[in-house]
C-alpha cells in the first residue's frame, strides 16, 4: 500500500512539473511574441551605431540617441547630452588635432534585451581597430552595455558605457613587448661599452708597459 501511495505520489509530481514546464514555454513564447518588433529595432538601431561609427558619421551616430545621453567611454571620460558626445568625438577622431586617424568597430549583441516597459537593457562585445597618428592600427575587444527608451515609438540610447579589459589588451601586450625590447637594448649597450672599456684599459696598460 505505501508503494501504491508512494507511486501515485510521484506520478502526480511529474505530471505537475510538465504542466509548469508547458505554462512556462507558453509564456515565454508569448513574451518573444509581445517584444518581437522591439528585438528586430533594436537590432537594426545597433547596426545603424556600427555602420554610423564605420562611416565616421558623427551625426548619425548621435541621432540614434536621446538628448540627455550619458556615454562613459573606454578611458572613462564621461560625456553628457549630444553636444558633448559630438565634442568628445571630434577631439578624438577625424578631426584637427585628434588622436586618431579612424575607428572601426564590428559589433555583436551578447544577450537578447530585457524590456521594464518603454525602457530596454542589453549588453555585448565589440571588436574594435584605432588607427592613431603616427604609429601603426592596434585592436582592442571591448564591452558594451546600454540602456535604451522609446520615444514616440523609436528606440534610442539613453545611456552608453563602454569597457576593456585592464589586465590583458593589446596595448598592455604591446607595451610589455616594449619593455623586454628596452631592457634587451640596455643590456645590449651596456655590454658593448664594458668591452669598449675594456679594450681601452688594455691598450693604456700596454702603452705603460
Amino acid at each position: 500500500m505505501l508503494n501504491g501511495n508512494f507511486r501515485m505520489s510521484w506520478l502526480r509530481g511529474l505530471l505537475t512539473a510538465f504542466v509548469l514546464f508547458l505554462v512556462g514555454v507558453t509564456c515565454v513564447g508569448a513574451e518573444d511574441d509581445l517584444h518581437g518588433e522591439d528585438r528586430k529595432e533594436l537590432l537594426a538601431l545597433m547596426k545603424g551605431v556600427e555602420a554610423s561609427i564605420n562611416a565616421g558619421d558623427v551625426d548619425g551616430f548621435i541621432g540614434l540617441m536621446t538628448d540627455d545621453v550619458r556615454v562613459i567611454w573606454l578611458n572613462a571620460e564621461v560625456s553628457r547630452g549630444k553636444p558633448e558626445v559630438k565634442a568628445y568625438y571630434q577631439r578624438m577622431v577625424g578631426g584637427p588635432g585628434a588622436i586618431l586617424k579612424s575607428y572601426r568597430t564590428t559589433v555583436s549583441l551578447g544577450a537578447p534585451a530585457r524590456f521594464l516597459g518603454e525602457v530596454a537593457v542589453a549588453d555585448g562585445g565589440a571588436a574594435d581597430e584605432f588607427v592613431p597618428h603616427g604609429r601603426d592600427a592596434f585592436r582592442l575587444d571591448s564591452r558594451w552595455s546600454t540602456t535604451l527608451r522609446k520615444i514616440d515609438g523609436q528606440w534610442r540610447i539613453a545611456t552608453l558605457h563602454l569597457s576593456s579589459n585592464v589586465f590583458t589588451n593589446a596595448l598592455l601586450a604591446e607595451a610589455e613587448r616594449l619593455i623586454w625590447i628596452t631592457g634587451a637594448l640596455a643590456a645590449l649597450a651596456g655590454i658593448l661599452v664594458g668591452v669598449v672599456l675594456c679594450r681601452l684599459l688594455r691598450s693604456r696598460s700596454a702603452r705603460r708597459a
